[in-house]
């Protein structure tokens, strides 16, 4: 993965000890408290206890409205329709509003549009109007869409249909024409909260229908939490008691497609905590949308019948089986061309396009190259004349306002800072792909780094069950509220045993006559070149193991680096050689220029090898540390381009193959160490 900045805040020792004392807190717990904000008793026990659910449903801007004609539409026995979408939030929207109407006696029907098609795609459109319509709606509630649909509406008013529009998406200039636009990002928007999923909002609009918010936590929480865990919202303000009850509800395995989904994702025996939901239920739910067939995942919510959710769970794995296989390949396609053209891996933004890749995937892919990478990454499926495809980022470099750069070159676009989605013309992705990274190179020279959050430090002899405990209190973990990491400094590397067919490592530490273990997933010894004896400091998670009986705390590596390696030296020089293969002038570039023992050096301890495998930081350590980072970087380009070795770069991770070598090489020859050479 990705070389990553850890950043820490200082924590407030006084103000974690004050709110230990008023609260009668262990000060471990308080210190995680203050650390997310919290800094008084009541602030504490809203976010261990979760508070009651506080925002007033009629706060929201056209509440009234929209039950006004909702209500209406159940009295006269009109059709309703409800429109969704085809994710998760759209889809647990969609269950909770169609079942509280039916419950209640309404005429209704629900429709989830399919990702791809004539007519279809997100969000309410002229087509879909005409087919809700023809169905017999008189009206129509859109939930997690809706708040851009114009033209939809407009068209829904010709025909005599009416438009309540529920969504949480960021309103447009111009608001649709509905009888209701129901979304907490309206500016005239009163809800004291705003940071809800479409399935959040929904919620809201049953408890004004209602009018008994309790009674309609007791009943849809299990949905509200799905769609909000799945959409990624920050778990802060109600969030936390929409999803804490939620969970409580899943738990009870009271929802027989739930329960049926849990069995075939193989976590039916495990306690349902956030991470487990985000990452069994939530992918499945999301699969039938990806691969266009989201009403499984509708009437999987729906069902009432055992056998019936336990055929459609079956279908959904297969769905999610079959999404994971086509994910791969074209991951696989796409780092061996990225690995292939240096070029193209050189970029600041990497655009990467494919005919006929699965237009369901290419978010996932944009996101594992990100990851990866730690780059702005865009994946686009060109199929005929256009490409289509999405994009993913990192805070500080805005993927919407590059593309609004460049936008009279594309045909749409939309998103926000750290996601987007564009369609283009399929001739113009090599020129949309250099004019994209001559904004970044213009408005961002120095490209944002990824970070990864600590807590604090912790000394080896303070892991104890006790921390699980305290750990457990801050649940619900997600976006807002990350599940701690905390940093173990200075351990000496005692011990390395493969574990799992040597898929995994388990690592064993010391400090201050202290021993711990720690497990590295996903990490061959082949992976890990480096030598017992050696200082590190640890990005951990403490997870809950339970062996005979007996709880005790897994020490989880997140991330891992020398002690000695200043990770700001790092990012600097790494960034300093990327401009260099990119053909950019660097200031010192003197001090890039590796001297004829360093290459030597370097290419001995590759050719030992034959073929070498590991983070950049551990190939720099092994070779004794004896010259700058970007001198050695430098020489391993040189050696590459002079085919002395073949580079695979995954990131932070390099597999370095010793090539056979006829005769003598003359480095100074190497395009890197030219162009070096006209700069100093």
């Amino acid at each position: 993965m990705a070389f990553k900045r850890w950043v820490s805040s200082p924590p407030d020792k006084d103000g974690a000890a004050a709110l230990a004392e008023a609260c009668g807190l262990h000060p471990f717990l308080a210190l995680m408290l203050s650390l997310r904000g919290v800094t008084d008793a009541e602030e504490a026990e809203a976010f261990l206890l979760g508070g009651e659910l506080s925002d007033d449903p009629f706060g929201f801007r056209d509440m009234d409205a929209a039950v006004e004609r909702i209500q209406r539409a159940m009295d006269s026995g009109e059709r309703i329709a409800v429109f969704g979408d085809y994710d998760a939030d759209g889809v647990t929207a969609t269950a909770l509003l169609y079942t509280y109407l039916r419950e209640k006696g309404a005429d209704v029907i629900y429709r989830i549009p399919l990702r791809e098609g004539e007519g279809e795609g997100y969000g309410l459109r002229p087509h879909t109007v005409d087919v809700l319509a023809a169905a017999g709606a008189r009206l129509i509630v859109t939930v997690d869409n809706g708040v851009s649909a114009v033209e939809a509406v407009e068209h829904a008013r010709t025909l005599g249909v009416d438009v309540v529009v529920t969504d949480h998406h960021q309103p447009q200039e111009t608001l649709p024409r509905a009888v209701a636009v129901v979304d907490p990002h309206r500016t005239d928007c009163e809800s004291t909260f705003k940071d809800y999923a479409g399935v959040g909002v929904a919620f809201k609009l049953v408890c004004a229908l209602e009018g008994d918010d309790d009674a309609m936590l007791a009943r849809f929480a299990d949905l509200v939490a799905l769609g909000t865990l799945a959409d990624v919202m920050p778990l802060v303000g109600e969030n936390r008691l929409l999803v804490r009850e939620g969970l409580r509800v899943l738990n009870r395995g009271e929802r027989i497609g739930l329960r049926a989904l849990a069995q075939v994702a193989g976590v039916a025996d495990k306690t349902l905590t956030s991470g487990v939901t985000l990452f069994s239920l939530a992918p499945r739910i999301n699969a039938a949308g990806r691969m266009g067939e989201p009403q499984l995942a509708e009437q999987l919510l729906l069902s009432e019948d055992a056998d019936e959710a336990a055929c459609l769970a079956g279908e959904i794995q297969t769905l999610n089986a079959r999404r994971q296989e086509v994910e791969g390949r074209i991951l696989e396609e796409v780092i061996a061309r990225l690995e292939r053209e240096s070029d193209l891996l050189n970029d600041r933004v990497l655009v990467v396009e494919g005919h006929d890749w699965h237009a369901g995937v290419v978010g996932i892919i944009a996101a594992r190259l990100l990851e990866r990478y730690g780059k702005p990454c865009l994946v686009l499926n060109v199929g005929g004349d256009t490409a289509h495809g999405s994009g993913r980022s990192l805070a500080g470099f805005s993927l919407f306002e590059a593309l609004c750069a460049v936008g009279d070159m594309l045909e749409s676009y939309g998103g926000h800072e750290l996601a987007a989605g564009v369609t283009l013309a399929a001739d113009r992705v090599a020129e949309f792909r250099r004019r994209i990274n001559a904004y970044a190179a213009e408005h961002c020279p120095v490209m944002p780094t990824p970070e990864l959050r600590l807590d604090f430090k912790l000394r080896p002899n303070q892991v104890d069950a006790e921390k699980l405990q305290l750990i457990a209190a801050l649940e619900p973990f997600g976006s807002g509220n990350p599940s701690p990491v905390f940093q173990l400094a200075d351990m000496k590397l005692e011990n390395i045993t493969p574990v799992g067919n040597g898929r995994h490592l388990r690592l064993a530490f010391s400090r201050d006559g202290v021993m711990v273990s720690a497990m590295k997933f996903q990490t061959t010894g082949a992976d890990f070149p480096v030598p017992c004896g050696a200082r590190l400091h640890l990005a951990v998670t403490l997870e809950r193991n339970e062996f005979r009986g007996v709880v005790s705390p897994s020490l989880i590596i997140k991330d891992i680096h020398f002690a000695e390696t200043d990770q700001e030296e790092f990012i600097r020089e790494t960034a300093r050689v990327a401009a260099l293969r990119r053909g950019e002038a660097v200031a010192g570039a003197a001090d890039c220029l590796p001297e004829r023992a360093h290459t030597t050096a370097l290419y001995r301890l590759l050719h030992a090898a034959g073929k070498w495998t590991g983070s950049v930081e551990q190939l720099w350590y092994a070779a004794g540390r004896g010259m700058r980072l970007s001198q050695l970087l430098v020489a391993l380009e040189s050696l590459r381009e002079a085919a002395l070795v073949q580079v695979n770069d995954a990131g932070d991770t390099l597999t370095v193959t010793v090539l056979p070598a006829e005769g003598k090489t003359d480095l100074t020859k190497t395009p890197i160490i030219e162009f070096l050479h006209t700069l100093v």
